[in-house]
C-alpha cells in the first residue's frame, strides 16, 4: 500500500455557465442557508473538508457535465466517490461479550452504540491463546505423562500434538487473512469456508468440544480443591468420583450464574486468571534453578522398591527407640497385626527394608537417566522404583489393602496422546476475538503462531526439566500420595508449593468460565444462521445480548461431562471434537488453494496445500490413535448433522470452498449449481468469446484468443463462438470447417475451453442466441468478450457497428459483463513478456468491481506478471479527493490487492470550443449519413423502375424493329453492386426474400435516358454543394443537442486525463458507458467511445453485469 501520493488537478477554466452555477449554488443555499460564491479555482475548499458531502449526489450526477456520459446508469452503477464514502462509514461491530449496547432515543428509535476495535496482537490474540493453551493438563497431568511415557516418548507426544496445531494454525491463518473476518470468529471461518453442511456439522463439533472443555476445567478445579487444598471437604470417604460429581455440579451452577448475570465480570477477572498462569510457570522455572543449589525438602518412603503413600505415619521406620525401649511405628502397624513380639506381618514388609529418598533430587542429579524411557503399567499395579518385582496373582488382592501407590488406570502411549491433546487446544481463542482486533488479518496469524511456538517451548522445556529434577516414582504418582497429597509439580515450585496450587486453581476456574462464555455464543451463531431449524430457539438472547437458552443447554451438556467425574475420561472426548474441527480447517485451506479461486488471496503467504493436507492427515490419525471408538462416534455425529442440514436444513450460499469444488464436478455438481446462483467469492469471468471469421473461414483476430488464455489461465469456463450467415442445411460443412479452424487456433494460443459455431439468418440474431443460451446448467458464461469494430467509420455499411451496439444492449439485458478489446491486434501473444510497465485501471463508476478483479487475474499470467497495477479514480468538485484517496487505499487493503492509487480531479468548467466543434461535426456527419442513405434508397428505386420500363419496352417491340435513337444519348454502362440491406426484419420476411428468384448475374447493367442522366447529375451536384456548405458554414452552437454536448465534453476531458496519465501503460482498463436508450443516437455513441479512447494503444472497455464480483469478506 503506498503511503504518499499526489492529487493531480486537471487544468480547467472557472465555471462560467450561469445556469450551471446558479443551479448548484441554489441547491447549496437551500441546504445550508448560507451565502455561497462561485468556485474561482484559487483554493480547494473541498480538500480541506473532513466530510464527503452526499446531499447533492443526485443533482450533481444528473445535471453535471463531468460525468454526463455515465448519467443514465447512476442508479444502478454509483460513482466511485459515493461507494468509497459508504465504505468509509462502515464500522466492524465489536464482538466482545456484549456485542451491542442498545440505547433508545427520545423519538423511540433504537440505535446501536458501537465501540471501535482497540486490541492489538499481544493483548487480543497472544495472551488469550496462551491462557487457553496453558492450563489444567500442564499442572495436573504433565508430570504423570513424563513419568509414565519417559522423556523421549513424552517429547514425541508433544511433537505430534503441537505439529497438528501448528499446521492447523497455518491453514487457519490463511483463511483468516483471506478477507475481513467479521465478529464470528472460528465458527464463521469454518462454516464460510466449507459451506452450510460441513460448516454446521463441524460448528456443532466445535461447540461440543468447547462445552466439554468447560467440564474438564471444572473437574480439574474440583480435583485441586478436594485433593490438595481441602481434603477434609470430601463428603464420601474413599469415593472420590462421587465427591467430584457433587462439588462439580455446585461449581457449574455458580459459574453458570456468573455468566448469566453478566460476563463483564468474567472479562474483568480474565487478567487475574492470566496472571495466575504466568506466576505459576515462573514459579516452576524458579524452582528448577533453586533445585540445582538447594533441592526442596520433600521425601519419599520406599519399602524395598515399592512406593508408599505418605499418610497415616510420620516416620519412614519400622521401629523406633523411645526411652531405650523399641516400639513399633505407625507404619509398622499398617503392615503388621499384633504386638511387636508375636505380630503377623506382611511377607514383603518383613523381607525388605524401608528407605527414604529425595522427591526432587535437583537439576544436577542423575534422575534424567532413569526418567528417559517409558514405565507403562496395568491398573492397580504398584508404582515401583527401578525394575518391577514379580508378584504372584494371589498376592494382588492382599496388596490392594496395603498403603502402596497404585496405578489407577492401565497406561499406554495412545492413551497419553488423548489425555495430553487438550493442552494444545485453544489456538482459536484469538480468532474468536476477531471483532475486537485492530487489524485481524495481521494479528491472528502472528499472535496465534507466536503463542503456539511459545507454549510448545514451555511444554518441551517442562518435560525435560521435570525428568531431570523429579524422582521417577513421584512423576508416576498421579495425585502426589507419596508426598502427603501434594501436587507433584508444586514440589518443584519456589518460593512455596502453594503458589502453583492456588495459581492452578484460579487458572482452571478462569478457563471454565471462558468456556461457558464462548460455547453459548457459538451455538447462538449456528442457530442464527438458520441452517438447523430445531436450533432456532437458541438464537434468542436477553436485552444485553446474552444467549440465555444457549447457556442453559451448554450447562446441561457440561453436566454430562461432570457426571463422568474423571478428567482422564473427559479429555479424549473433547480431543475428538477439536481434532474434527482442525481436520476440516485444513481441508478448507487445501481445497481453496487447489481450486485457486479469484477470491482466494490470503495476506498470509506461508501456506501450501501440502501442509494443509499433512495437517488434515495428522488430525485424522490422532483421532484414531487416541481412541478409535470415540473417533467413529464423533464422525457418526458429524455425518448425521451433515445429512440433516442437507435434506432438512435451510439452504445457504456462503461462497465456500466445497461450492467452488462442485463447479468442476460433473452432472451432480451441475444440478447442485442450478439450485442457487454462485456466491461472489466464487465468481470468476466465465467467458463467451464472440469471434469473427475472414473470407477463408479462418480466425480474424487470433490475439483475442491469446488474451482469453492470459485472462483465464485454464481456469473456469471459456466458450469461443462464431456465427455464419445463411441456413444450416446450406452451410453445415462450412460450420464444421470453421469450428475446426477455431479449435486449431485455440490450441495454438493455448486457450482451454469449448468451441461452437452456429448458422443463423444474420449475425445479429446468431450472437443474440449465443448470449442467451450458451453453457449448460450452472456452467454458463457471465461475461462476453468481443473485439472493437475497427473500421466502422470507413465501412460503407452500418451493419458492423449496429450489430456491435445491439450486442452491448443484449449483454446488459442478460445481466452479463462485457469486455471490449480495442486495437486487439496490438495485444501481446502468449510468448511475449512484459518486463516492466503498468496496468492502469480507470475506475469511474462502480458496476460490481470487475475492473479490480481483471488486473489481478491478468497478473497471474507470465505475460503480465511483472506489470504493476495502478488505479485512477475521478474526483469532482464536490468530492474530498484526499478522503477518497484514503478510503480507496483502505478498500484495496481489505481486497488484498496491491496497487498504486491516484485521485484525479475534474472540476466542472466551461465546455471548450473544441468540444462544440467535435459535437457539431458528429451531428453533421450523422445527418449526412442519413441523407446519403436516403439518397441511396431513392436511387435504387429509380434504377429498379428504369429497369422495369426498359424490359417492358423490349417485350413490346417486334423482333425486326430497330430502336430509335432520337432523344437518346449513349452513356457508359453504370454498374451497381446489389444493395446490401441491413436485416432488421423477422425470420418470416427473410424467408420470403430468399424465396425470390435470383438473377443470373450479381450486377445490373443499365442505359439511362438523357433526361434521367441530367437530372441525376444536377441532384448529385446539389448534394455535393450541400455537403461543402455544411463543412464551411459557421458553427451554430446554440442549435446543438445539449445532451450530446455534455457527453462529448465528458469524453474529451476524460480522454485528456487518461492519455496524460496512461499513454505509456501496457493496458488501460476503463468503464464502458452504456448505449443510448433510443436507437437514434447510436452513431453518436460510437463517436463518444472513439473520442474517449483516442490516443491509447491497448484499451479494454469493461461493462459490469450488475452484480458484485469481488468482496472484502473471507
Amino acid at each position: 500500500m503506498p503511503t504518499n501520493f499526489t492529487v493531480v488537478p486537471v487544468e480547467d477554466t472557472p465555471l462560467s455557465d450561469p445556469d450551471y452555477d446558479g443551479e448548484i449554488l441554489k441547491e447549496e443555499d437551500e441546504e445550508t442557508d448560507m451565502v455561497a460564491e462561485p468556485y474561482s479555482g484559487e483554493d480547494t475548499p473541498r480538500e480541506t473538508s473532513s466530510l464527503i458531502s452526499t446531499d447533492h449526489d443526485d443533482s450533481i450526477y444528473g445535471n453535471g457535465k463531468n460525468m454526463a456520459l455515465y448519467e443514465d446508469e447512476i442508479d444502478s452503477t454509483p460513482m466511485v466517490s459515493s461507494l468509497l464514502n459508504k465504505l468509509a462509514n462502515y464500522t466492524n461491530i465489536t464482538q466482545g461479550v456484549i456485542e451491542h449496547e442498545q440505547a433508545e432515543s427520545e423519538d423511540g428509535i433504537q440505535r446501536v452504540t458501537v465501540k471501535g476495535p482497540q486490541m492489538g496482537t499481544f493483548i487480543g490474540v497472544f495472551l488469550p491463546c496462551m491462557q487457553n493453551i496453558l492450563g489444567v493438563i500442564l499442572f495436573l497431568r504433565l508430570t504423570w505423562i513424563v513419568g509414565t511415557a519417559g522423556i523421549m516418548e513424552a517429547l514425541a507426544v508433544i511433537f505430534m500434538c503441537c505439529s497438528c496445531t501448528m499446521l492447523t494454525a497455518i491453514s487457519m491463518s490463511a483463511i483468516a487473512t483471506n478477507g475481513v473476518v467479521p465478529a464470528g470468529g472460528s465458527y464463521y471461518m469454518i462454516s464460510r469456508a466449507l459451506g452450510p453442511e460441513f460448516g454446521g456439522a463441524v460448528g456443532l463439533c466445535f461447540y461440543l468440544g468447547t462445552t466439554f472443555a468447560g467440564s474438564m476445567y471444572i473437574l480439574g478445579t474440583m480435583e485441586i480443591f478436594l485433593t490438595y487444598i481441602m481434603p477434609t471437604a470430601n463428603v464420601f470417604e474413599a469415593q472420590m468420583q462421587n465427591n467430584m460429581r457433587i462439588y462439580g455440579t455446585c461449581c457449574l451452577a455458580i459459574m453458570t450464574l456468573v455468566v448469566f448475570v453478566g460476563v463483564k465480570y468474567v472479562n474483568k477477572l480474565a487478567l487475574i486468571f492470566l496472571s495466575c498462569v504466568v506466576l505459576s510457570i515462573m514459579a516452576i522455572y524458579a524452582g528448577v534453578i533453586q533445585s540445582a543449589f538447594k533441592p526442596p525438602n520433600f521425601q519419599i518412603c520406599l519399602l524395598g522398591n515399592r512406593t508408599l503413600k505418605h499418610y497415616g505415619f510420620d516416620k519412614c521406620l519400622k521401629t523406633e527407640v523411645i526411652d531405650n525401649v523399641t516400639r513399633p511405628t505407625e507404619l509398622w502397624n499398617l503392615f503388621c497385626k499384633g504386638d511387636l513380639g508375636n505380630a503377623t506381618c506382611d511377607e514383603f514388609f518383613t523381607l525388605n527394608n524401608l528407605t527414604e529418598i529425595r522427591a526432587v533430587p535437583g537439576l544436577l542429579s542423575e534422575a534424567i537417566s532413569e526418567n528417559m524411557w517409558r514405565h507403562y503399567g496395568q491398573s492397580m499395579e504398584i508404582v515401583e522404583k527401578g525394575t518391577k518385582s514379580e508378584l504372584a496373582s494371589e498376592d494382588m488382592d492382599k496388596n490392594s489393602s496395603m498403603p502402596y501407590v497404585f496405578n489407577d488406570i492401565t497406561t499406554f502411549f495412545t492413551l497419553l496422546v488423548g489425555i495430553y491433546f487438550p493442552s494444545v487446544t485453544g489456538i482459536m481463542a484469538g480468532s474468536n476475538r476477531s471483532g475486537d482486533l485492530r487489524d485481524p488479518q495481521r494479528s491472528i496469524p502472528t499472535g496465534t503462531i507466536l503463542a503456539i511456538v511459545t507454549t510448545s517451548l514451555i511444554y518441551i522445556s517442562c518435560v525435560v526439566l521435570f525428568g531431570a529434577c523429579i524422582e521417577g516414582v513421584l512423576l508416576r504418582d498421579k495425585y502426589g500420595e507419596s508426598v502427603k497429597n501434594t501436587l507433584v509439580v508444586s514440589t518443584l515450585a519456589w518460593p512455596s508449593s502453594w503458589v502453583i496450587v492456588i495459581g492452578s486453581f484460579f487458572s482452571c476456574c478462569g478457563a471454565g468460565l471462558q468456556s461457558l462464555t464462548a460455547a453459548p455464543r457459538i451455538l447462538q451463531a449456528i442457530a442464527r444462521d438458520g441452517i438447523m431449524p430445531f436450533l432456532q430457539v437458541f438464537g434468542h438472547s436477553k436485552a444485553n445480548g446474552e444467549p440465555t437458552w444457549a447457556l442453559l443447554l451448554t450447562a446441561a451438556i457440561c453436566e454430562i461431562g461432570i457426571l463422568i467425574a474423571s478428567l482422564d475420561d473427559v479429555a479424549p472426548i473433547l480431543s475428538m471434537f477439536f481434532l474434527m474441527c482442525y481436520l476440516f480447517v485444513n481441508l478448507a485451506c487445501a481445497v481453496q488453494t487447489l481450486l485457486r479461486t479469484p477470491n482466494w488471496r490470503p495476506r498470509f503467504k506461508f501456506y501450501h496445500w501440502s501442509l494443509s493436507f499433512l495437517g488434515m492427515s495428522l488430525s485424522l490419525s490422532l483421532m484414531f490413535v487416541s481412541s478409535w471408538y470415540y473417533a467413529l462416534f464423533v464422525i457418526l455425529i458429524a455425518g448425521c448433522i451433515y445429512k440433516y442440514i442437507e435434506y432438512r436444513g435451510a439452504v445457504k450460499e456462503w461462497g465456500d470452498g466445497i461450492r467452488g469444488l462442485s463447479l468442476n464436478a460433473a452432472r451432480y455438481a451441475l444440478i447442485k449449481l442450478e439450485e442457487a446462483p454462485p456466491h461472489t467469492k466464487n465468481w470468476r469471468p466465465q467467458l463467451l468469446v464472440l469471434m469473427k471469421l475472414d473470407s477463408e473461414l479462418g480466425v480474424k483476430h487470433p490475439r483475442l484468443l491469446s488474451f482469453t488464455s492470459q485472462l483465464k489461465a485454464g481456469k473456469g469456463l471459456t466458450i469461443v463462438c462464431s456465427v455464419l450467415e445463411g441456413t444450416y442445411m446450406a452451410r453445415g460443412a462450412d460450420a464444421k470447417l470453421s469450428e475446426k479452424n477455431i479449435k486449431t487456433a485455440m490450441a495454438n494460443e493455448k486457450t482451454k475451453g469449448f468451441c461452437h459455431v452456429v448458422v443463423s439468418s444474420n449475425q445479429r440474431d446468431g450472437f443474440s442466441h449465443l448470449i442467451q443460451s450458451a453453457g449448460l446448467g450452472g456452467m454458463k458464461h457471465n461475461a462476453v468478450l468481443v473485439a472493437w469494430p475497427a473500421n466502422w467509420k470507413q465501412s460503407e455499411s452500418s451493419l458492423s457497428w449496429k450489430n456491435f451496439i445491439e450486442t452491448i444492449r443484449e449483454t446488459t439485458a442478460a445481466h452479463q459483463a462485457l469486455l471490449v478489446a480495442k486495437n486487439i491486434d496490438t495485444f501481446p501473444t502468449n510468448q511475449d513478456r512484459f518486463t516492466e510497465g503498468t496496468i492502469d485501471v480507470w475506475w469511474i463508476v462502480h458496476d460490481g468491481g470487475l475492473l479490480m478483479l481483471l488486473p489481478f487475474l491478468l497478473r497471474q499470467h507470465k505475460v503480465w506478471r511483472k506489470c504493476k497495477m495502478r488505479i485512477f479514480t475521478v474526483a469532482q468538485m464536490d468530492d474530498n479527493s484526499i478522503q477518497m484517496k484514503k478510503d480507496l487505499q483502505t478498500f484495496l487493503y481489505h481486497l488484498r490487492l496491491e496497487a498504486k492509487v491516484e485521485v484525479v480531479e475534474m472540476h466542472a468548467g466551461d465546455i471548450s470550443a473544441f468540444t462544440y466543434e467535435k459535437t457539431l461535426v458528429m451531428e453533421q456527419r450523422s445527418q449526412m449519413l442519413k441523407q446519403m442513405q436516403l439518397s441511396k434508397t431513392e436511387r435504387e428505386r429509380e434504377i429498379q423502375s428504369i429497369s422495369d420500363e426498359s424490359r417492358n419496352s423490349i417485350r413490346r417491340k417486334p423482333c425486326g424493329q430497330k430502336t430509335s435513337h432520337k432523344n437518346k444519348l449513349h452513356v457508359p454502362t453504370v454498374i451497381l453492386d446489389e444493395p446490401q440491406l441491413i436485416h432488421d426484419r423477422n425470420t418470416k420476411s427473410h424467408a420470403v426474400q430468399n424465396d425470390k428468384p435470383t438473377p443470373t448475374s450479381d450486377r445490373v447493367h443499365m442505359t439511362w435516358t438523357k433526361e434521367k442522366l441530367i437530372s441525376e447529375r444536377n441532384r448529385l451536384r446539389d448534394a455535393n454543394m450541400t455537403v461543402r456548405d455544411i463543412f464551411n458554414m459557421k458553427p451554430e452552437w446554440e442549435n446543438l443537442d445539449q445532451t450530446n454536448v455534455r457527453r462529448m465534453h465528458t469524453a474529451v476531458k476524460l480522454n485528456e486525463v487518461v492519455v496524460n496519465k496512461s499513454q505509456g501503460a501496457q493496458l488501460v482498463l476503463l468503464n464502458m458507458p452504456g448505449p443510448p436508450k433510443n436507437q437514434g443516437g447510436d452513431e453518436n455513441y460510437m463517436e463518444f467511445l472513439e473520442v474517449l479512447t483516442d490516443g491509447l494503444e491497448r484499451v479494454l472497455l469493461v461493462r459490469g453485469g450488475g452484480r458484485e464480483v469481488i468482496t472484502i469478506y473471507s
